[in-house]
């Protein structure tokens, strides 16, 4: 076990006694560890240690023994391998600590890994426009779901001169992100990137956001060199023109490394109550309050949620936004769920029977 730990190249990229505990069957076999930094047509590079011990350098593995009809099984950046370097394939990958998962927009409900094995989950979102702080809800649910730490990064802080005005903007952002720590940072000037690589050192981070939100050139300001490619956001809608087209692992100067990913158009929940629940976590405290257990946050007598929306507590859009997610999230899984398919059918139907018999009693019938 030592050998695998102790004083292990791979340990700025993540390696650590649990990974290396779960590749002991594997070294067993003369495999090696390495980690995926790109998977690219059933192919992958992978960083592994050097054959002199001394350092990484990165190799070219084959995909096709691992390869899985399940979107949720498929290998993807982040990955830990067990290796054969003499032929060149991926034999196994190591079991994930975390997954970050959206629904894909295909009507076969299926889930799409971006990011495997992640400590936190860096939510871009550009200064340029406006804040949409429901997808920054939405962002926020799938990064709790993962088991990754999120972080809002508000990017081009540039971009908004007066201080004032900029600590609003944080303050909105913090207001859709509670308990979650909201950066504002300047790719062009500096301002709070050294804040965001100490908080990111020694971890591995991905970063996600719509096109346009500059992750790319804050991932090349993190990692200190022009790796990924930067393109002007149009003038006429400020969103970007997807630049990143690959996931790729970047080693980090403080150490750690970064997942930088391709811009998100659509970020669907995928099995995500758990994280839905935590990004509204003072809407699950004061549901805990309300006269009923089963409280919708409708129209129920002694609801304490409705009870903070009146008295100013809560505000309307975040019940919104809350609503909205749960619904998504219900029926998403309630289409790959039978039995949850079911009961919500029986549910409606109740209700359905409920609403007639109450119009029939205002026809006097």
């Amino acid at each position: 076990m030592s050998e695998l730990t102790a004083q292990h190249p791979l340990t700025r990229y993540g390696w650590d006694a649990g990974f290396a505990e779960d590749f002991v069957p594997y070294a067993a076999e003369g495999l090696t560890p390495g980690r995926i930094v790109r998977v690219d047509r059933g192919r992958c590079d992978l960083a592994v240690a050097a054959p002199d011990g001394d350092g990484v350098h990165i190799v070219q593995a084959d995909t096709a023994l691992v390869a899985t009809g399940d979107p949720l099984r498929i290998m993807c950046t982040g990955d830990w391998a067990a290796v054969d370097l003499a032929q060149g394939y991926v034999r196994a990958l190591l079991p994930r600590r975390t997954a970050f998962v959206r629904s894909t927009s295909s009507k076969a409900s299926e889930g799409q890994i971006l990011a495997a094995n992640v400590d936190h989950a860096v939510i871009a979102v550009s200064l340029a426009a406006e804040l949409d702080l429901g997808r920054v809800e939405r962002f926020l649910a799938l990064a709790w779901e993962s088991g990754a730490a999120p972080l809002v990064v508000l990017t081009k802080a540039d971009l908004v001169p007066d201080p004032v005005v900029l600590a609003h903007l944080v303050a909105d952002a913090g207001s859709a992100a509670p308990g979650v720590q909201v950066l504002a940072v300047s790719s062009a000037t500096g301002a709070g990137v050294d804040v965001l690589a100490a908080t990111l050192a020694g971890g591995t981070s991905v970063l996600l956001g719509q096109s346009g939100a500059g992750k790319s050139t804050l991932a090349n300001t993190l990692v200190g060199a022009d790796v990924q490619d930067v393109r002007a956001i149009r003038d006429s809608d400020g969103k970007g023109r997807h630049t990143t087209t690959t996931r790729d692992l970047l080693p980090l100067p403080g150490g750690g490394v970064l997942i930088d990913t391709p811009g998100l158009r659509g970020v669907g929940l995928w099995d995500a109550e758990e994280g839905v629940s935590q990004t509204f976590a003072e809407i699950e405290v004061l549901a805990t309050r309300c006269r009923f257990h089963d409280c919708a946050h409708d129209s129920e007598p002694g609801c304490a949620v409705l009870a903070a929306v009146e008295s100013g507590e809560l505000r309307q859009r975040r019940l919104d936004s809350y609503r909205k997610l749960l619904r998504e999230n219900t029926y998403i899984v309630a289409r790959t769920d039978a039995r949850l398919r079911a009961e919500i059918r029986r549910d409606w139907k109740r209700k359905a029977a409920e609403g007639r018999e109450m119009a029939a009693r205002k026809r006097g019938r």
